[in-house]
């Protein structure tokens, strides 16, 4: 008898705490994507203005690095590459490196967008509410400015992915919005060779 018992209180211990183990937080989602030391692939930018029928789109390819920043690589409509780190926003030209002016939308974007993919909730609740829904392998997380120049810029923030950020739309004060798909990122353990050197100054 003493043996079922102890069966029956294990099983109920398993079911009171299987919620609490499985539970998706913005811990684990933090932790989920910074887990990954490279992170690369194309994308797809629309930006829908208000005035226009139809979206302004570019495309092209990122490499996301823990320890270097961010890399964009517009390739269409123009080519041009920008870089994303802790020092700001600097656009490469023929001569290296020119850093860009970091007060103004495209800036703030930029710089979400470095935090969103790193998984640093802790920095972006700093500026925003956050709510999440869902799992670790469907997850969304909607963020509303708290900050004021926030506030003037964006409405709302709407991230969705799974083992990586999939979609990110912006949608502005103003009434315009950007969409961003990262249709077929992939993880990666180091930055490939080509890739160290265009981050390099």
């Amino acid at each position: 008898m003493s043996y079922f018992i102890r069966r029956i209180a294990l099983s109920l211990c398993c079911l009171l705490m299987a919620p609490i183990a499985c539970a998706f937080d913005l811990t684990a989602l933090s932790n989920q994507l910074a887990n990954n030391a490279v992170v690369r692939g194309p994308f797809i930018q629309e930006k829908h203005l208000r005035a226009m029928a139809q979206p302004l789109t570019s495309r092209g390819q990122f490499v996301l690095a823990a320890d270097s920043g961010l890399l964009w690589q517009l390739q269409s409509p123009i080519s041009q590459t920008y870089r994303i780190n802790s020092e700001g926003i600097a656009r490469r030209t023929s001569d290296g490196w020119q850093m860009q002016p970091g007060n103004n939308a495209a800036a703030q974007q930029s710089r979400l967008f470095l935090a969103l993919l790193r998984g640093d909730s802790s920095g972006l609740e700093a500026d925003f509410e956050l709510q999440l829904q869902g799992t670790k392998d469907d997850w969304a997380l909607t963020l509303e400015p708290r900050a004021l120049l926030l506030k003037q810029i964006f409405s709302r923030i709407e991230i969705k992915g799974g083992g990586l950020v999939q979609r990110i739309e912006l949608l502005e004060t103003q009434g315009d919005r950007t969409l961003l798909q990262l249709p077929n990122s992939q993880a990666a353990s180091a930055l490939s060779q080509t890739e160290r050197d265009n981050f390099a100054d």
